[in-house]
This record gives structure tokens, C-alpha cells and sequence, in this order.
């Protein structure tokens, strides 16, 4: 038996009434293109890495891809529901301890957060190693500009001690991205969309910083600027749409994603 074993019902969420069932579906299906998403772009590393988006009707339980499966070969119906305890509601495959351990502790902490996602990428964990924050170097990084949290708690352990998870949690604040020394990013957003575009991104940034510190001293951009280039592009509409071309690509190259 699982939550779920009864009939359809509608649900208030911020004042709108939804068909729980739908929009738990939705959910369940773009954060299954995020996962493909993450391991088209090679950015997923083995079995680390997780992104989670919280269930519509109990805000204390988030659907997460399960231990061990390929994020290229996700779809819907592999996704598990688990709840702040760590315990598999629904589906039949293990939950990794490390999600756990972290978006627990994220989504508790912000109950404005839908969706967080991090995984092992080469740039974001090589980043994390310089215990430095991300300069606006670039016209891309100021949808990153006063956005971006660093921890050094429990750095470079494999994160399994809620306490640790408490702590990134804590240091993220109202932020939407965090640099966890010696571990790599995490980033959160009201949708799938957003979490994992503020993930390719903020990835992106750090390549690109640490390719001009190699080469040189990079010119940083003025904090006028900086503003209005996130006013542009940081916010979390500019989020989600960034997403929008991936999820057209697999719809038609991948749609058994659905399934």
C-alpha cells in the first residue's frame, strides 16, 4: 500500500486549487527530463549525484531519482517519493543516503523551494576545492550576482549526517545556489526548470572563472551592471524559460522519458 491508495482529490496550493494528480505528474515528468538533461550534458559522474522536486499534496515527502540508475535512462514511472525520514513511500528501488542527508534539510528549510539538484561536475567540484567566491566576470555570472552561498561544513566527506545537511541548508539562506567546499553546487528554484538551469549555469560559470584566473587577471564588472544584468536574467522565470530548449529536444528525441 502506498500514500496514494485512494481517489483523485484537488488541493489548495498558494490560494489556486489544482488537481493534485496532474500536477504531481507534471512534476514526476520535467524532473525526469532534468535528470536526462544533467547526463546528456555529462554532468553526471557514476551513481552521485540527485535532484528532487517536492510531492503537491505532502510538502514534507520529494520525488528523487533512485540509487544507481543512469540519469540518461530516467523516466517517470523509476522516480521513488520519500519522506523526511528517509523512508521509500512509493516505488521500489533505495533512496541515496547523501540525497537525503542534503534536500531534507533544503526543502525544511525553505518551504519556498520546489526543486534542488546537484551532482559530482568536473568545473563545480574543482571550484569548490578554491574555498572562493564566484566573480562576475562575465555577462552570464550576474544571474549568479549576490545569489550565491558558500559552506565549508562538513567539506569533502560524503554527506550522510543530517547535521551537515542542517548547515548547507543554513548557509544557502534565501539564496538559489550554493558552493559546498570541496563537494561542488547545489541549486534550488520553484520549478525542476529553474533548479537545474541555475545547475548548468552555475557550472558554466565556474569553467569560465577558472579558465581566465589561469590565463590571467579577469576584469570584473561593474555593480551597476551586475544589477541589472540579474534583473535580466535572474530571476526565476528567466530560470525556468532557459530550460524550456532542452525539454523540446528530449520531447523529440527521448519522449519515452515519459513513461
Amino acid at each position: 500500500m502506498t500514500v496514494f491508495d485512494r481517489p483523485d482529490t484537488d488541493a489548495s496550493i498558494d490560494g489556486a486549487t489544482i488537481d493534485i494528480e496532474a500536477e504531481r505528474l507534471a512534476r514526476k515528468q520535467r524532473l525526469a527530463a532534468g535528470l536526462r538533461t544533467l547526463g546528456r550534458l555529462r554532468l553526471a559522474e557514476g551513481v552521485a549525484g540527485h535532484v528532487t522536486v517536492r510531492d503537491p499534496e505532502h510538502s514534507d515527502h520529494f520525488w528523487v531519482n533512485p540509487f544507481g540508475l543512469n540519469f540518461k535512462l530516467m523516466t517517470v514511472s523509476d522516480l521513488i517519493l520519500v519522506n523526511h525520514e528517509g523512508e521509500v513511500v512509493e516505488g521500489d528501488k533505495p533512496v541515496n543516503a547523501a540525497a537525503f542527508a542534503i534536500h531534507s534539510q533544503l526543502h525544511a528549510a525553505r518551504p519556498d523551494v520546489m526543486a534542488a539538484a546537484h551532482c559530482h561536475s568536473m568545473y563545480g567540484k574543482t571550484f569548490s576545492a578554491m574555498g572562493q567566491p564566484l566573480k562576475m566576470i562575465t555577462q552570464d555570472a550576474t544571474q549568479f550576482y549576490n545569489d550565491v552561498a558558500m559552506c565549508n561544513e562538513g567539506s569533502g566527506a560524503v554527506v550522510l549526517d543530517l547535521e551537515v545537511g542542517r548547515a548547507m541548508a543554513a548557509a544557502l539562506g534565501d539564496r538559489k545556489a550554493l558552493i559546498h567546499q570541496n563537494h561542488g553546487l547545489i541549486t534550488v528554484g520553484e520549478t525542476v526548470d529553474a533548479a537545474i538551469w541555475w545547475f548548468v549555469a552555475l557550472e558554466r560559470c565556474c569553467q569560465s572563472q577558472l579558465i581566465a584566473e589561469a590565463a590571467g587577471d579577469p576584469i570584473e564588472i561593474p555593480q551597476e551592471l551586475c544589477e541589472a544584468g540579474y534583473q535580466q536574467q535572474g530571476t526565476e522565470r528567466a530560470g525556468w524559460f532557459q530550460f524550456q530548449p532542452w525539454w523540446d529536444e528530449l520531447m523529440r528525441d527521448e519522449p519515452e522519458f515519459l513513461n
